[in-house]
């Protein structure tokens, strides 16, 4: 996608799409991980409409540090046979930054308790093993989504500046639920970065943070029945005034 402008009143006058009347509460409790897409395309105007109210998200300095790769159609079903072809066949992933997922302790619990509730939905017992690699496996297939973003940024910035990345990500993806689309952000498009590169003929070094399947989702899909809980504040804010 082409840089856009990053002035709310410029790029809402350049935009034909109406926009919705969701509210921002309204679309952070709609928000969910959706793992099953309709085979059913967004319209440009709306694309463009997406990205460009994502544009807004706050970065240090405003250096707006995210890189966005989107691939549909017959580029987004290369990737995908590409991805899947590796995972079954046994290709070592490389990702451009080294992913710790040593959850201990209180972290193991949400962990576990996270998968119990999507395999459960899925119909995928504990001792399935079979059932739980094609569950992983969906991953590189997208969940059938119709866009695969893979996102990413400049190779001299760190974990300060990813933050930056991540607070436009889910200004994204909170937009998306607004206009009725939805989303599933993805760690494992991590995985084959070297493949991201080559397909989007990335010259300029960009490494790859994650990924977001997204459009409309299939209700259909048990999958997409999963819910997770949240913690009380408690857990997570403290609040001091001396």
């Amino acid at each position: 996608m082409n840089n856009l402008s990053t002035e709310t009143e410029t790029a809402t006058k350049e935009s034909t799409v109406a926009d919705p009347d969701m509210g921002l509460i309204d679309a952070v409790y709609a928000r969910h991980s959706v793992r099953g897409f309709l085979d059913k395309e967004v319209p440009e105007d709306v694309l463009n409409r997406l990205f460009e109210i994502a544009q807004q998200a706050p970065s240090n300095c405003n250096v707006q540090p995210w890189k966005a790769y989107i691939a549909s159609g017959e580029l987004k079903e290369r990737l995908k046979k590409q991805m899947v072809e590796n995972v079954t066949t046994g290709v070592k992933s490389n990702p451009d930054y080294e992913y710790q997922s040593d959850f201990e302790n209180e972290y193991r619990v949400k962990q576990v308790e996270c998968a119990v509730a999507l395999y459960t939905k899925m119909g995928i017992g504990r001792g399935d093993k079979e059932g739980r690699m094609r569950a992983s496996l969906r991953n590189f297939e997208y969940f059938d989504a119709p866009y695969i973003a893979f996102i990413g940024m400049d190779p001299k910035f760190g974990v300060p500046v990813a933050l930056d990345v991540g607070m436009w990500a889910q200004t994204l993806m909170l937009t998306m639920v607004a206009f009725g689309l939805h989303s599933c952000p993805m760690g494992t498009m991590r995985n084959y970065p070297d493949l991201v590169r080559e397909a989007f003929d990335i010259q300029d070094g960009t490494k790859i943070l994650f990924g977001i399947s997204f459009g409309y989702e299939d209700v259909a899909v048990p999958a997409n029945e999963t819910r997770t809980t949240r913690d009380d504040i408690s857990a997570n804010v403290f609040f001091r005034s001396n």
